[in-house]
């Protein structure tokens, strides 16, 4: 039988950057809040020795072991789902900070244009620009009514870059699509190197509005609003699948959850593995959450006020479908069925160029996992769609994350194989004179790319894994061919001996493929709304069916957009806890 805890006012199912966020913001107001996070502890002393490609860049040392949980993938609803055994396309990440300890540090603000995608396109192009079985849905939030909370997040990270669109004035450095800011970015941009300076000028020769992307890899020392203070990266390149031993990579370990720690009000549990949320459907609220320590084996119940399920975005909707909240999602009658599942949604990296100088090199084994220029031309609606056959667009970047000695081979066309002597020597010699660029296309919803419990597989609790349905629409062919036309175009300006170009989705025969690793940009599956018709949370990202239930995270996104997704999973995660703070006071459904 689980033991009874004594009740708190806050758990939050994750300590990433949701649960991160959400517990310093309600233990500074003043309540006790607890932690449930299923993997182990870590800080930046742990990453002291991570230089080690082999151990985390390939054995995944800081992801979840498939051994003991992991999800099942079909493209099609008519097919049998089979269990993802090594990770590939996405990585499921695991421990204290989450995700946010091994990402790359890319942070954007959405367009206004993503939140009220539905209507802005109906209002440009007409309602028949909509294909019948997209569900294209708006947010029921626009981009005004989220800025403070981007920029809340923001100055947590001290994120880097400089602002395109100073409460309306357009400036030439920054970004000249992005939304109107209130203030510029928290620190300078970061180094401008020679391959980011060719990329821009090419770019700029072409007639397009390159500008440095925004980082969560400090450009200088900065000191947060709640006193934390945090070193300049060292441009070491070890970011992407690894902690950063500086503390110059923003993450939830040496911005938020220190600050929770201190207000005496905050308690963090590990190796405390979430199985249900105890949900009384007739009082429509939760009642708290019932784990297992994965150490001792020993079930907990963990009763509390409120409840913020911030467990990633496969994990939020697995939690939901195994608590019996809100009636999980119908491919089959996708108009009227329930909203738990609906809405999966991923990114495009199609489109894409590589170029090969023969006469140049650079010191491309330096570099930061956020360290890169782009242009935004091409996304969002930022661009005349009349006589295209997609929607939305993707943000073109190149990137200078550092390249590391086992898995950065670039070969040139012309080499067949990737192995054997001619492949060695093409490796070493292209190794510092290659660059790539790719487009990060939007991904939006359909009828049939959905989430829900798998009727076969189980994990080691005996619980029934999430089954993931997906694959490529011509939505996303589509924009990839257009997407690989322009990354063509600015790398060829970007003058290289030879060059190589994709224009089509990562995936044999055009099917989306779950083996070769894409992004971890997974997002929706418990979509916001304007009502419970085709939501599951509201703009506060509270529960429609448990009121006392928030869910912050990717899982709220009703698509996904041209853009990587932290800074807008920040923002929602401090929208969520002034929501929270709000009901601790007055419970209710809020507005």
């Amino acid at each position: 039988m689980a033991t009874q805890l004594d009740p708190v006012d806050v758990v939050t199912v994750g300590a990433g950057w949701t649960g991160s966020i959400v517990a310093k913001e309600l233990a500074e107001d003043g309540n006790q809040v607890v932690s449930l996070e299923r993997g182990g502890e870590r800080s930046p002393q742990d990453y002291l020795t991570m230089h080690n490609e082999l151990r985390y860049a390939l054995r995944y040392e800081l992801m979840q072991d498939l051994s003991k949980g992991t999800v099942t993938f079909r493209n099609t609803p008519d097919e049998e789902a089979l269990p993802m055994r090594r990770l590939g396309s996405f990585l499921l990440g695991k421990g204290v900070g989450g995700a946010g300890v091994h990402w790359n540090g890319q942070t954007w603000r959405f367009l206004p244009y993503d939140f009220q995608i539905r209507s802005k396109t109906i209002d440009r192009y007409g309602r028949d620009k909509i294909p019948e079985d997209m569900l294209l849905q708006d947010w029921g939030i626009t981009y005004d009514e989220l800025r403070p909370y981007y920029l809340e997040f923001e100055k947590l990270c001290g994120i880097s870059g400089t602002a395109g669109n100073l409460d309306g004035e357009i400036r030439d450095t920054g970004n000249p699509f992005e939304g109107p800011r209130a203030e510029d970015y928290p620190t300078p941009p970061m180094k401008t190197t020679p391959p980011l300076e060719r990329f821009m000028d090419a770019s700029a020769d072409l007639g397009y509005h390159p500008f440095m992307s925004p980082s969560a890899n400090l450009s200088e020392a900065y000191t947060n609003p709640d006193g934390v203070s945090r070193g300049a990266c060292q441009y070491c390149g070890y970011c992407e699948r690894f902690g950063c031993e500086w503390g110059a990579k923003a993450d939830p370990t040496v911005t938020a959850l220190p600050v929770a720690k201190e207000t005496g009000n905050f308690e963090l549990r590990t190796q405390a593995d979430v199985r249900r949320l105890l949900y009384d459907a007739r009082e429509g609220r939760v009642r708290g959450v019932q784990y297992v320590d994965t150490v001792t084996g020993e079930e907990y119940v963990q009763p509390a006020e409120t409840v913020a399920l911030t467990a990633y975005v496969l994990h939020n909707v697995r939690l939901l479908l195994l608590s019996d909240i809100g009636e999980p999602y119908d491919p089959e009658n996708p108009q009227d069925s329930g909203n738990v599942g609906k809405n999966y949604c991923y990114q495009n990296f199609g489109g894409s160029a590589t170029g090969y100088w023969d006469d140049e090199q650079w010191n491309l084994y330096m570099g930061a996992g956020a360290l890169g220029a782009a242009v935004d031309d091409f996304n969002g609606d930022n661009f005349d769609h009349t006589g295209l056959d997609f929607l939305h667009g993707g943000n073109i970047a190149i990137t200078q994350t550092g390249r590391r000695p086992i898995v950065n081979n670039p070969v040139p066309p012309g080499v067949e194989r990737n192995w054997g002597s001619e492949f060695k020597r093409a490796s070493v010699n292209y190794f510092n004179s290659s660059l790539s660029i790719s487009a990060q296309g939007a991904v939006l919803p359909y009828a049939d790319n959905y989430l829900d419990l798998d009727p076969t597989y189980t994990d080691e609790h005996g619980d029934p894994l999430l089954r993931m349905t997906f694959n490529w629409k011509e939505q996303d062919r589509k924009l990839a061919e257009y997407a690989g036309e322009k990354c063509r175009e600015i790398m060829e300006a970007m003058d290289p001996d030879r060059m190589s170009y994709s224009d089509e989705v990562i995936g044999e025969g055009g099917d989306y493929d779950i083996r070769p690793y894409q992004s971890t940009h997974n997002t929706g599956g418990a979509v916001m709304g304007p009502n419970p018709d085709v939501s599951v949370v509201n703009s506060y990202l509270q529960c429609w069916d448990a009121e006392n239930l928030f869910i912050p995270g990717a899982s709220a996104f009703a698509h996904n957009s041209g853009y990587n997704p932290t800074g807008t999973v920040g923002a929602l995660a401090f929208r969520a806890a002034d929501g929270m703070k709000q009901y601790l006071q007055r419970p209710r459904m809020l507005d």
